[in-house]
């Protein structure tokens, strides 16, 4: 199993670096009030036994995605070791305001722990804190939501570091001469996706990326074909891009398909974020060169724990709370509720058969 202490072949940096992806009308100010039915955390007790029989829900930003289905494979095999009730659910699209009918219902449903990659950071709140309110404890993973209507954000890596390991592996696969890059990212609002092309931005400014220039940022939103369309969207807006960089699975394949089947291949770099199973034919055919991910399967199941931790009175989500999750070992509960998953590693036509997810 693709464990969270990975031996990263690449350099030091990159092992410091990196780390996978509708319009919105909430503001802040309607986040900010919808904390008020919020419950103040108690006390935690590390010797707390876990409970059984947990109702512990998964809400992806959408069904039907090929890494959110390897994320919730490794919650659903949490929740069993934890001999408590797996489920999900999920839209079909990546809008903004499509998980809020969802969490309503897992309410109702009086669920335990509801565990969500959220689609838009202040949409989904105002349920969330209902959720809490009704004493059901709130796991962000992958895409986190307001820091103030969920209890702890489990983090594939730290946002510095994908952002920069994109802007690195853009930078190795421009050339010598530099050149025009391009952002493949998935919906306008995806949480993560910004924050990391936001570092990716700041990294860009520096005088060592001085001969790379971003273009545009291209949104697919999480959709095979509309992901496939923008790649080529882009080819015809910028026909010298030297790089497409995709912080999404959906995107990274879409673009290396559509380079990979015109012209453009071996002129062209797709890198980003992709799951190597799905990328692996690239790879062997010359399409792409080098791209990265953490294990997926690994956020889902550290989430659960994290999840049956918190409600077995265990953590509170404090900064400082430590807690133990599975296979994967001990945890610590860093500053604003974030548990960091552990670093990625980078995949090329060397290492990419010696994973499988």
């Amino acid at each position: 199993m693709f464990r969270h202490r990975l031996a990263v072949t690449v350099s030091a940096a990159s092992i410091l670096t990196l780390a996978v992806a509708g319009c919105g009308g909430t503001t802040k100010e309607s986040t900010d009030n919808s904390t008020a039915g919020a419950q103040a955390p108690a006390s935690a007790n590390p010797n707390a036994a876990l409970k059984e029989g947990l109702k512990i829900a998964y809400l992806p930003k959408q069904l039907n995605n090929p890494y959110s289905d390897v994320e919730t494979s490794g919650g659903e095999e949490a929740v069993k070791e934890l001999k408590g009730e797996y489920k999900k659910v999920g839209p079909n699209d990546a809008s903004a305001s499509s998980q809020v009918s969802y969490i309503n219902t897992l309410i109702q449903q009086q669920q335990d722990v509801i565990v969500i990659a959220a689609n838009d950071p202040n949409a989904v709140c105002p349920s969330l804190n209902q959720a809490r309110a009704a004493k059901i404890k709130v796991v962000t993973f992958d895409s986190d939501a307001s820091k103030d209507c969920r209890d702890i954000f489990i983090n594939q890596a730290t946002t510095e570091g994908i952002g920069q390991s994109l802007a690195k592996m853009a930078l190795e696969q421009a050339g010598a001469n530099g050149g025009d890059i391009a952002v493949l990212s998935a919906t306008p609002n995806a949480t993560n996706q910004n924050s990391w092309i936001a570092v990716m931005k700041t990294e860009l400014a520096k005088p060592e990326y001085s001969k790379l220039k971003l273009v545009k940022i291209a949104y697919g939103n999480d959709d095979d074909q509309k992901s496939f369309q923008e790649a080529q969207g882009l080819m015809q807006s910028y026909p010298n891009l030297k790089v497409i960089v995709a912080p999404t699975t959906v995107g990274i394949a879409a673009a290396a398909r559509y380079i990979g089947s015109s012209s453009y291949k071996g002129k062209v770099a797709v890198t980003g974020l992709g799951l190597p199973n799905q990328m692996r034919q690239y790879v062997k055919d010359g399409t792409v060169k080098k791209f990265s991910l953490w294990n997926p399967a690994d956020i889902g199941y550290l989430a659960a724990y994290a999840g049956a931790s918190l409600s077995s009175g265990q953590i509170t989500g404090a900064e400082g709370d430590k807690f133990k999750a599975g296979k994967l070992g001990d945890y610590t509960v860093g500053k604003d509720g974030e548990v960091v998953l552990g670093p990625p590693t980078e995949f090329t036509a060397a290492n990419i058969d010696q994973f499988n997810f």
